[in-house]
């Protein structure tokens, strides 16, 4: 398994067990669901639950939300314009660059630079569509996931987006 760390900030925020598709050599689709937990429940595949424990009438919390962002604690974010995700694109991509520089990776930025261009363009078109999240640690420095949804398989699914150069993987 690989988990894929923020660089600047070292956060989790997205595993190879979700289907993901590297699209232009830039940016990461993850495609994840929509789920429903009950805190403390685990539940083996064709167990039943007892009788008694059926009525223990205990209290029980439930989360919902997207697998993605419960499974490696990411963070709502958002941004109050499109200037202001215009303008942190810009700082951000700034930042990757001068540290694709620094890891000796020099050859990457202009294929990087021209992909990054056209990805910009498809996420400013859907700014108001988008949702923002942040890794677990919140640092304002770091890279901010983008959430759309994407037509997969037959459903409407939600896809965290992701840029592949402000990555490390590490293999578990």
């Amino acid at each position: 398994m690989k988990i894929f760390k923020d660089v600047f900030s070292g956060d989790e925020l997205f595993s190879d067990t979700y289907k993901v598709k590297l699209v232009d050599d830039c940016l990461y689709e993850v495609y994840g669901k929509h789920v429903t937990r009950t805190e403390g429940d685990i539940q083996l595949e064709g167990s039943n639950a007892s009788a008694e424990e059926m009525d223990e009438g205990t209290d029980t919390a439930t989360v919902s939300g997207i697998d993605i962002v419960l499974n490696h604690r990411l963070q709502e974010t958002g941004f109050g314009s499109k200037k202001d995700f215009t303008d942190y694109l810009k700082v951000y991509m700034g930042k990757v660059i001068k540290y694709l520089e620094e890891k000796g990776r020099k050859d990457e930025i202009p294929d990087f630079k021209a992909n990054v261009n056209k990805a910009f363009k498809g996420l400013l078109g859907k700014f108001k569509d988008l949702q923002f999240f942040t890794g677990e640690s919140m640092d304002p420095t770091a890279m901010i996931c983008m959430l759309d949804y994407k037509e997969d398989g037959g459903e409407e699914r939600p896809v965290l987006l992701a840029f592949k150069h402000g990555l490390e993987e590490e293999k578990c």
